[in-house]
């Protein structure tokens, strides 16, 4: 695919240009936005193929954006943010983003996380022109060629990495995936934090899917080692 559009929505100036020059250099095209509102207009009029986002805006806050975004677009949304608590990754995964990077960060970082995103985007692209079957596994079913899933008949509103969580581990029913085959499969690495990232996700992907907390009916977790999906007689 071509160099895709990135959005960088960001107050802090100086992040902002680095972000920016970063992208430059590396000939990316990209477009800047310092406020909630700007991000929006621009993400609704210009459709970028990732958003880099700052959650601390001087008008709104960016969960709230993530939400808006989410009300359209699938676009892929990295939040990078000096947040750094779980509850706070949670917040903003569960809101529909699909990565976190935490402040300070290394732009070496930075672009890895695009590359990544870029390959993911690629793959899900190449996915869907390859499945052509449906799954269906007690009350969950997913449609790989369109892209949903759905439990008890009702669409799930999930995020580009928990749909592909979730695709990876029914193509794998019945077998304990690692967390290292996990991350390589759905980030290209598998690097201490996105191990951490893992278990973000998971959370977010279960609260959607598993009727009752605690008492997984799909998803069973393996402490240490991974996660399997139950195969439903």
């Amino acid at each position: 695919m071509n160099k895709p559009v990135i959005l960088v929505v960001e107050d802090d100036a100086p992040v902002r240009n680095l972000m920016s020059t970063t992208l430059k250099t590396h000939d990316y095209k990209y477009l800047t936005a310092p406020t909630g509102r700007d991000a929006i207009m621009m993400a609704s009029s210009h459709n970028p193929d990732v958003v880099f986002l700052d959650l601390g805006l001087p008008d709104m806050d960016g969960i709230e954006i993530i939400r808006q975004i989410r009300s359209w677009s699938n676009m892929p949304i990295i939040v990078i943010s000096a947040r750094s608590e779980d509850d706070d990754k949670i917040t903003a995964l569960d809101a529909g983003a699909d990565d976190y990077l935490t402040k300070p960060f290394s732009v070496e970082e930075l672009l890895a996380r695009l590359r990544v995103t870029i390959r993911r985007l690629s793959m899900m692209n190449t996915d869907s022109n390859n499945d052509s079957s449906i799954y269906t596994n007690g009350s969950l079913k997913i449609d790989y060629p369109v892209g949903c899933a759905f439990l008890n008949g009702e669409e799930l509103k999930l995020t580009p990495i928990e749909f592909k969580l979730l695709c990876l581990l029914a193509k794998n029913t019945g077998k304990v995936l690692t967390h290292t085959y996990i991350t390589q499969n759905i980030w290209g690495r598998s690097w201490d934090n996105d191990i951490a990232s893992l278990r973000v996700f998971m959370v977010t992907l279960r609260k959607k899917l598993e009727p009752t907390a605690g008492s997984p009916e799909f998803i069973q977790t393996h402490v240490g080692i991974g996660y399997r999906m139950l195969k439903i007689e």
